[in-house]
């Protein structure tokens, strides 16, 4: 499992198109969302995704993937087998807020 766990995050250090991005409010760091980026079909994956467990139930990862939206505009979301179910159960809470 270390093993396993540092290969990932030598992937984020080494790979340009790898990005993992922290999210903070206050001073705390309570998410993170990790993309693997292809500019040539403008698209970025997402390969991770994780909520501090205080945090959870509060929209974080809802805000963090509005904020890749903002950071790639004009590329489109793809996720991998393990984070797709999160992402469309936060899409469905999305879209769920604007009814």
């Amino acid at each position: 499992m270390l093993c396993k766990l540092q290969e990932t995050v030598q992937q984020y250090l080494c790979v340009e198109q790898w990005q993992l991005y922290l999210y903070k409010e206050a001073e705390d760091y309570i998410g993170l969302i990790g993309v693997e980026v292809n500019d040539n079909d403008k698209t970025y994956t997402v390969q991770h995704i994780s909520v501090n467990p205080s945090f959870r139930g509060e929209g974080i990862a809802s805000k963090m993937i509005k904020e890749l939206q903002e950071i790639y505009p004009g590329y489109g979301c793809k996720s991998t087998d393990f984070t797709e179910p999160f992402i469309q159960s936060c899409l469905r809470k999305e879209e769920g807020a604007d009814l």
